[in-house]
């Protein structure tokens, strides 16, 4: 057996930053990785899927110049062959610079397989022992495959960036984040696309403004919806092509198409690791229960990134790592519960979304107050023609503390930051309502919006 200053399991967003501030300590690591390195992000995740963001806003654009006065020759086509190749030298020269980084690291020693453990501080991978006292786990997460569709030939996020020509007719069940973001990215590209969501509206965590305001975005470049979907289950017929019932009792009950992408959620990669041996906690969900500083119920084990189900996030993972780095060589005392929700959706024009939506901050009982203002009163949006969405944030009116808020718009996604920046910083709403804000740009609005803030009615 081999005896490690700590094992790294899974080299995400939290893994392999640890790994190598593990190593800038000399201390020595075992570091275990079943598949590719850097986890879903880079590889399957965040970076292929935003290239493919940008392809579809350069055909978007090839498609969209009369408005502002450019004639564009119609024939724009997508090569979806160099757009795929495009997304995998990007992942490759990371996943290659990353790869050097750790054969060049005397400290890090790699193991490629499957881990699991042997006992509460022991992990076994291609039948080799290991053992440290501190043990890390960073597995990660994967499309959840529901059941109704074991008779169907589909998509995950993982295989739909692998085709190499466009989808006739992309199905997607989902109406969240993924499914949201591939289905207008394929619309664009040429697609006709169906968004199937079994709720009444999409992206259920959001407030019913938001989902309404981004459907009827998607809408208007002609994404089809089918809210409301039940019996969901779907089958590959003769002809290759996919069917997908969605309905027992009104409206046409089933789509077909060529192509069915799932998008229906992930599921913790935990059942691998034979975590009973150890005596960790899991969730119901799968999710292994963590701490505030991210330490399962072992001492010396911890879970970090999208595996512990405190968020699933590229930045939530790295925050991970940030805490429990922190906490052990700086004797900091981080905790997860100091992390302010934010996240974006990368449709475009894009949401970014920091803290509390109207519906939580109403539930808390706090006093609040709300501002809101449509993107079409932002000067930028109106002379870049894309003047779609609105922003809208809420404070507490007892503090004048932000709560949280949202940006549907174009710039959305950075401009969020600006508010997010005075939330961490604890400090009220009037320092940013009081700020010089550069003209013209979409943050200049932010002050505007804050200068007539209104009480929030029920």
């Amino acid at each position: 057996m081999k005896n490690y200053d700590a094992i790294i399991i899974g080299s995400g967003q939290a893994g392999t930053p640890l790994a190598f501030k593990y190593a800038s300590q000399k201390k020595h690591i075992a570091f275990i990785e079943k598949e590719h390195f850097g986890g879903t992000c880079l590889n399957v995740g965040c970076t292929p899927t935003k290239a493919y963001v940008a392809s579809a806003r350069r055909m978007f654009d090839a498609t969209h110049g009369e408005a502002l006065g450019i004639h564009i020759p119609e024939g724009a086509t997508v090569d979806l062959v160099k757009v795929k190749a495009r997304k995998d030298a990007l992942i490759k020269k990371s996943v290659d610079g990353m790869t050097s980084a750790f054969e060049n690291n005397k400290y890090i020693h790699v193991f490629r397989g499957t881990a699991s453990f042997n006992g509460p501080k022991e992990v076994v991978v291609n039948g080799q022992q290991l053992t440290a006292e501190k043990i890390y786990i960073n597995v990660g997460a994967r499309a959840r495959i529901p059941s109704g569709f074991e008779h169907a030939d589909v998509l995950t996020n993982k295989e739909i960036l692998q085709l190499e020509e466009v989808p006739e007719h992309l199905i997607i069940v989902g109406g969240s984040y993924i499914g949201l973001e591939f289905g207008q990215m394929f619309r664009r590209f040429g697609s006709k696309v169906t968004i199937i969501e079994k709720s009444d509206r999409l992206i259920g965590r959001e407030d019913p403004e938001i989902s309404g305001a981004i459907k009827e975005i998607l809408e208007k470049e002609g994404v089809e919806f089918r809210m409301n979907a039940t019996c969901l289950s779907g089958a590959t017929n003769e002809d290759g092509h996919v069917t997908v019932k969605v309905d027992c009792t009104q409206g046409a009950p089933e789509i077909s198409g060529t192509h069915l992408l799932l998008a229906v959620g992930r599921v913790p990669n935990t059942d691998t690791l034979n975590t009973e041996v150890a005596g960790i906690d899991l969730n119901d969900r799968g999710f292994i229960a963590v701490n505030d500083q991210l330490e399962t119920n072992v001492p010396g084990i911890y879970a970090l990134g999208d595996c512990n189900g405190k968020g699933a996030f590229t930045h939530t993972a790295y925050n991970d790592f940030e805490i429990v780095a922190e906490n052990l060589f700086e004797g900091k005392e981080r905790k997860v519960s100091d992390r302010i929700v934010t996240y974006a959706l990368f449709i475009d024009p894009p949401l970014g979304r920091a803290g509390m939506t109207l519906a939580q901050a109403k539930k808390s009982g706090r006093n609040i107050k709300t501002g809101t203002r449509k993107m079409q009163d932002v000067a930028r949006a109106r002379e870049k023609g894309e003047t779609d969405g609105f922003m809208q944030v809420i404070v507490d009116s007892d503090t004048d503390r932000i709560l949280g808020a949202a940006v549907l718009g174009v710039g959305g996604d950075e401009v969020i930051s600006s508010i997010l920046n005075v939330m961490y910083a604890d400090r009220p709403y009037t320092v940013i309502r009081d700020s010089v804000q550069v003209h013209p740009t979409v943050s200049e609005l932010i002050p505007t919006m804050l200068e007539s803030l209104q009480p929030a009615t029920n």
